[in-house]
């Protein structure tokens, strides 16, 4: 097989674990609230159980960036970290009390601390100029998981049987199907990803984990138990990488940099609004509007179209327009969203003004994802990609942990919670300004 072909098979493979990301995302949020209510928890365990899992992410993925720097290689880690994916999803499904639940969610986070990883092995894969083009669909491919999420909720939804001593009904099954999806992975992943040599080295050999086989004559065909190998082996060189990585290659400084430190914080405030909104419309439309689960689903199904269809147009737009300016235009979008939210949505007026809210809400996500990304990896060192994306990817965790628990609690203070979200937005469109022009 070419070196192109198996770096197109790969970023399908990147695409594919973005996507089962964003499928139980989308499977487990619009019924986690009934679940805990029917498990006896207090309401603010929403908050902490959709921070669970960032909480997690943001504290293993500078650890799984510092073990790819190292290493320079992702196939392994991905194994690895798949494994608390499959755990974290079967306690999700046993579910017999709400600390197991919220323990779910912290050990499936784990897994998605790879994802540092994996944004670090892209950067060195790809050139600049395509760069913003790929993250845009590796992120759609996420979005298309919230599309499809909900399609799985409907048979889900459905289920009421029993699993040996478990009962599997519409609030358990979400676990264990995704811990059947993220099993499948496992085998997807070793037989369709490689690493990649980075594109600026023009090596012309591929370096492969030790589980890579290849599928033809004279080869040898992987079997189920070397996932649990290469687990066992990914374990001992995360650790080792972890004892003895020389830190000096890890300039600290350079985060202080002015367009760093704007990045981080546009990586936060666009995380910590969006968990908030998301946070707030569940209660909301069951308040004013009457919404149950299939409702729920069907309005995250319309939202995933509109997402998805956003991050196709910025890959458009990225080969044609600066990052900086996509970057303006999102903050811009996302500030009209808030004040409209302000007016209209703090006591409702009707459905149709609720949508729009959540209709430019959305619209500049893509916008403002997309090219903060690619900013940051063209003003962070390429040598040291991984931990850089671990140190973004956990302010964005950090945001995703404060802005539930921000919103939870003030669902019947939305002049307040929205107006903090404006004030943020107004403040980094104010910094873009200056870091960039």
């Amino acid at each position: 097989m070419e070196n192109h072909q198996k770096r197109t098979l790969t970023f399908l493979t990147i695409g594919l674990i973005f996507m089962l990301s964003g499928i139980e995302y989308a499977v487990i949020l619009p019924t986690i609230w009934r679940y805990l209510q029917i498990l006896e928890a207090p309401p603010y365990f929403l908050g902490l159980g959709l921070s669970a899992f960032s909480l997690s992410a943001l504290l293993t993925g500078p650890l799984f960036g510092v073990w790819s720097d190292r290493s320079k290689t992702t196939k392994s880690i991905i194994l690895f970290s798949n494994l608390f994916e499959i755990a974290g999803n079967f306690m999700y499904f046993i579910g017999y009390s709400k600390w197991l639940l919220l323990c779910s969610r912290l050990v499936a986070g784990v897994g998605a601390g790879a994802g540092s990883s994996i944004f670090g092995f892209l950067t060195r894969s790809t050139l600049p100029e395509e760069r913003a083009g790929i993250f845009a669909a590796i992120m759609a491919c996420r979005q298309a998981g919230l599309l499809v999420g909900p399609a799985f909720n409907l048979f889900l939804r459905l289920c009421d049987f029993k699993l040996g001593p478990f009962a599997v009904n519409k609030y358990t099954s979400p676990g264990i199907f995704m811990c059947l999806l993220w099993t499948l992975l496992q085998f997807v992943v070793l037989a369709g990803y490689w690493d990649v040599p980075p594109i600026s080295s023009g090596k012309p050999q591929i370096h492969t984990c030790p589980t890579q086989k290849k599928f033809g004559r004279g080869s040898r065909v992987f079997t189920p138990h070397q996932t649990f190998i290469s687990a066992s082996r990914a374990s001992r060189e995360l650790f080792q990488s972890i004892l003895f990585a020389d830190f000096s290659v890890f300039n600290i400084t350079e985060f202080l940099r002015e367009e760093v430190v704007v990045l981080l914080t546009a990586q936060f405030i666009t995380l910590f609004n969006q968990t908030a909104l998301e946070t707030m419309v569940t209660p909301l439309t069951q308040r004013y509007f009457s919404f149950g689960e299939l409702g729920n689903s069907v309005m995250y199904g319309l939202c995933g179209v509109e997402v998805i269809t956003g991050f196709f147009f910025v890959r458009w737009l990225s080969s044609r327009v600066a990052d900086r300016v996509v970057l303006a235009a999102g903050l811009v979008i996302c500030s009209t969203a808030c004040i409209w939210c302000l007016v209209f949505v703090c006591k409702p007026r009707g459905l149709s003004t609720f949508i729009v809210g959540v209709f430019l809400q959305l619209l500049g996500l893509p916008f403002v994802a997309v090219s903060q990304v690619s900013l940051f990896s063209k003003v962070t060192a390429e040598k040291t990609q991984g931990f850089s994306q671990g140190v973004r990817r956990s302010v964005g965790g950090l945001a995703t942990i404060l802005g539930p628990l921000w919103a939870g609690g003030l669902t019947n203070n939305l002049y307040i919670m929205l107006g903090l979200m404006l004030a943020l937005l107004v403040m980094i469109t104010v910094s873009r300004a200056g870091a960039f022009d």
